[in-house]
């Protein structure tokens, strides 16, 4: 795959795209780029608002490209961006786990672990001090311990869909990447102040967190809107490599 960066108004690459998220080589920079010329390979991500492509190239922003290392391919790094910074920013921020492992005990879980954003949030969750608990389909079970869950439920028992830790403790955080599951289900299996940080949340979700600060509740749930940040891509495409 290629990129080129062009001579736009506005600091731009054009890259190869698969997608939102985009991994290949450099064809050209505009002049406002300083940090990159032709022939480095990278890692970005595009919006509606930054950037876009045709066929095999792209125009990309230079505040959303880093760095592609030797040790990941293009088709790795096409496949990071959204799903790896999204399961990133709902353990740091809502989750406030610390991922250098320094921060207080957390037990956690995540829904739909063998999924996009899932299978990334197990991985980035036990670099912290945590206990993390996954539910996926029956078939993934293996996968998703192989990430490094403590416990893995098959969300089609009853036990699974309960969302109940083998542990027996209350989960501090779930990162939510599943859809269909109620409030009801969280709330029983929650610590004092636990939250549920949904990353597709719909109507229902949002009338649930509106509700939920309305009433001053300590057990929260938030929607997660991915904010993308460079230093956040520099940081998962490093653990990567």
């Amino acid at each position: 795959m290629h990129f080129i960066l062009v001579g736009l108004r506005f600091s731009k690459l054009i890259l190869v795209v698969t997608s939102i998220d985009v991994g290949g080589e450099v064809v050209e920079v505009g002049s406002n780029v300083k940090s990159f010329k032709a022939g480095d390979k990278v890692v970005a991500m595009l919006n509606v608002l930054n950037g876009g492509g045709l066929a095999e190239y792209v125009v990309a922003n230079e505040s959303l490209t880093v760095p592609r290392p030797a040790e990941v391919s293009a088709a790795e790094g096409a496949g990071l961006v959204v799903a790896g910074l999204t399961a990133l920013q709902a353990l740091v921020n809502p989750a406030e786990v610390k991922l250098d492992g320094t921060g207080a005990w957390k037990n956690i879980l995540v829904t739909a672990a063998s999924g996009g954003v899932g299978h990334y949030a197990v991985q980035l969750a036990k670099l912290g001090n945590t206990h993390v608990t996954a539910t996926c389909g029956a078939r993934n079970i293996d996968f998703v311990k192989s990430l490094g869950a403590d416990d893995v439920l098959d969300y089609k028992t009853p036990e699974g869909a309960a969302l109940k830790s083998p542990s027996g403790k209350k989960y501090d955080a779930v990162i939510h990447c599943a859809t269909g599951i109620p409030w009801s289900t969280f709330e029983p299996n929650l610590s004092s102040s636990g939250k549920v940080i949904d990353i597709t949340p719909g109507v229902s979700a949002l009338w649930t967190f509106a509700i939920k600060k309305l009433t001053f509740s300590k057990k929260q749930f938030v929607p997660l809107h991915l904010i993308p940040k460079k230093e956040n891509l520099e940081l998962i495409v490093g653990l990567v490599k």
